[in-house]
């Protein structure tokens, strides 16, 4: 088979008008989606990727094939208690999703089927279960999908016992959580306004029309993104809104579902806080005069008159505090670890002792109130996921769950942790992970992962699919520049607004890191990101083309000044401050010295293939498909170049786990072709 011509996208006159000047963009046509010629170039892409993967399909077939042979495909989740009921969520092998169960003990608990997504997602290109909510009586069930991938969720009630829903059915819901009131006659959900934004909250009784729902609250504010949820307590409801910069907070008691919120601290300026229930008082995670946050406490009748429970220490950002009847779980992140302390009501502490290696721990599913034993999730780059239960007063940790690993020797894994210096002297933060018999002689490729956006930390995490490239001699790195939040806060304000370069010179300074100790061959680097990670690999690769070999960019943000300039786009209000406003200055100035669609000019790329979501609510498909056609309009080598874009699917790609294995598979077999 001869592969396709790449396709060459017309080029259209467009004038954007700007305070650092005129520029002329020949794409801009793209955001027209309506246009046949923009359905038309994307499948002339798409078809031109799919003959490259072709040309390659011995290759992409056993990766896919390695990726299965790892997972145990027919599975059961750890069992969550409940109340009187055990919770899990099991996979069988040929199925895509998950079916979720119960059942009164944890070995009956895959017994009683309350959703099987398969069932639900058959008529579907696309399938995503977001709410999962049971009535506080366990007899009803709030669920919600998505089958565009545009994050617009229909919302249903189930009668559990007897397997169907109900008539209700409330369209266009978002992805801001859903909350039950005490005596199950009501449901809270949240809408979104034109701009996806979601930002009110509506209240449904059960057995009436959608159009007799009651707005609780509104946000007009479009910085401000809304959300609800039950407290662990379940007597309060939360309501959420919050900015890049602020928050404010209301409190509903679920058992009065008429009652109106009540407002916690009017929202300030910088002041960012989260509020949930301890019992007796009310517990608050505060920035106020703390830039990594400390833990207050108000009484409930005063919500507003904070007391100082937990001080502020710089360097140890905390991050979420939940509440149980006799003690505080706090997860926080410090020296670029995340760790679980333990804070009791008599004001001791301590941190609980897991894994002094590089890791990622968070809370797992932890529904009772009353307990002194609390589950969390663990899991490193060369260390499967495991849910285990660790009882706070002894410290004794119980392993609920491993993850299987068929057909994997863990033992031929290692990983470690290495500190690059920044052009500024800054230290960053790099965990590497590779096979044992991978010399570190400066001949290995490596793939380098980042992120570096809205103070995200990346913890690091197992993937059996990175496998693939372990065993074959490449190492993979991922590197915490700054932006995110592993070092925190101020390593966040370090790499957003005006300081956004550091992400990307962090980054490039982690690659020659890696280089100089050995990890990597200097002419064997790929750079891997997503969405704001995309953005650093679009940067990454104009600033420094002949740095990488290769690049994957999936969904990525690199039109940044045209989008951010444009407030008619989903989102773009609520971005500017992260970013910045390019309308005006230094901001216009400053964006425009990273955007990677702006600084695409003629030069020698590496191979770089680019993913997109034609539904995809976050980062508008157009902005990968302007850059694919710039890249290879004005590009002087011909590396290959691929886009690749789900014409039914939006930011995250497949919904089903076959597909999202094939997916990775070309993505690795892509680098291992050509890095």
């Amino acid at each position: 088979m001869i592969p396709p011509e790449a396709p060459r996208a017309k080029q259209v006159p467009h004038v954007h008008h700007r305070p650092t000047g005129d520029v002329a963009d020949a794409y801009h046509w793209l955001r027209d989606r309506d246009d046949p010629d923009t359905i038309a170039y994307l499948e002339a892409e798409n078809a031109h990727t799919t003959a490259w993967f072709d040309a390659n399909g011995e290759l992409v077939e056993g990766v896919f094939a390695e990726i299965r042979s790892r997972i145990q495909e027919t599975d059961t989740s750890a069992p969550v208690p409940v109340d009187e009921w055990f919770y899990v969520a099991r996979t069988e092998e040929g199925q895509s999703y998950p079916i979720h169960c119960r059942g009164r003990s944890a070995d009956t608990a895959s017994d009683d089927v309350l959703l099987d997504q398969n069932v639900e997602a058959a008529a579907h290109e696309f399938f995503d279960l977001h709410a999962f909510e049971m009535s506080l009586d366990h007899r009803l069930l709030a669920w919600s999908a998505d089958t565009r991938g545009d994050e617009h969720y229909t919302l249903r009630i189930r009668d559990v016992a007897h397997g169907v829903d109900l008539d209700d059915q409330i369209e266009d819901t978002t992805w801001g959580g859903v909350a039950w009131t005490s005596d199950g006659t009501h449901v809270y959900y949240v809408e979104a306004d034109a701009q996806e934004r979601p930002y009110r909250v509506m209240r449904h009784r059960l057995g009436t029309a959608q159009v007799d729902d009651v707005e609780v609250y509104v946000d007009h504010d479009e910085r401000y993104f809304v959300g609800i949820g039950l407290t662990r307590s379940r007597e309060l409801i939360v309501i959420h809104s919050g900015s890049k910069m602020s928050s404010e907070n209301w409190l509903l008691s679920a058992g009065d579902p008429t009652a109106a919120p009540a407002c916690v601290r009017p929202r300030e300026a910088e002041l960012e806080y989260q509020v949930d229930h301890w019992g007796d008082r009310l517990v608050i995670l505060t920035n106020d005069d703390a830039v990594d946050f400390r833990v207050m406490t108000a009484p409930l009748d005063r919500p507003g008159e904070w007391s100082e429970l937990i001080r502020h220490e710089p360097g140890r950002r905390i991050t979420a505090v939940e509440p149980f009847a006799d003690f505080l779980a706090l997860h926080e992140w410090q020296h670029a670890q995340p760790q679980i302390r333990i804070v009791n009501r008599d004001g001791s502490e301590h941190v609980l002792a897991i894994d002094p290696e590089p890791h990622d721990l968070e809370l797992g599913a932890n529904e009772m109130w009353d307990t002194n034993v609390i589950r969390l999730t663990h899991q490193s780059l060369a260390t499967p996921a495991r849910v285990i239960d660790v009882d706070v007063t002894t410290g004794a940790i119980t392993v609920i769950k491993q993850t299987p690993t068929p057909n994997v020797d863990l033992s031929q894994y290692v990983s470690e942790r290495q500190w690059a210096t920044a052009p500024d002297g800054t230290q960053v933060p790099v965990d590497i992970v590779r096979h044992v018999d991978t010399p570190l002689d400066g001949t290995a490729a490596c793939c380098v992962y980042g992120y570096g956006s809205y103070e995200i930390s990346m913890p690091p995490w197992f993937s059996v699919a990175r496998l693939s490239l372990l065993d074959r001699g490449m190492v993979w790195a991922l590197v915490h520049p700054r932006g995110g939040g592993e070092l925190g806060r101020q390593w966040y304000l370090d790499g957003k607004l005006l300081q956004k370069r550091n992400t990307f010179a962090d980054t490039l300074a982690s690659c020659e890191h890696l280089v100089a100790t050995g990890v990597a061959a200097r002419d064997r680097i790929a750079i891997r990101g997503g969405s704001a990670g995309g953005l650093l690999v679009g940067a990454c690769i104009t600033m420094e083309p002949g740095r990488f070999r290769s690049a994957v960019a999936e969904v990525p943000f690199v039109d940044i000044v045209s989008t951010m300039s444009d407030p008619t786009l989903p989102l773009t209000v609520t971005e500017w401050e992260e970013w910045g406003d390019p309308r005006d200055e230094p901001y216009a100035s400053y964006m425009l010295s990273y955007s990677p669609y702006d600084h695409t000019v003629a030069a020698d790329y590496p191979a770089v293939l680019v993913t997109a979501g034609l539904n995809d609510p976050r980062v508008s498909y157009h902005e990968p498909a302007k850059w694919t056609a710039k890249l290879r309009a004005v590009r002087t080598n011909d590396a290959p170049l691929l886009l690749r874009t789900e014409m039914g699917a939006g930011h995250a790609g497949p919904s089903g786990r076959y597909d999202a294995w094939r997916d990775e598979a070309r993505v690795l077999t892509f680098l291992l072709v050509t890095t």
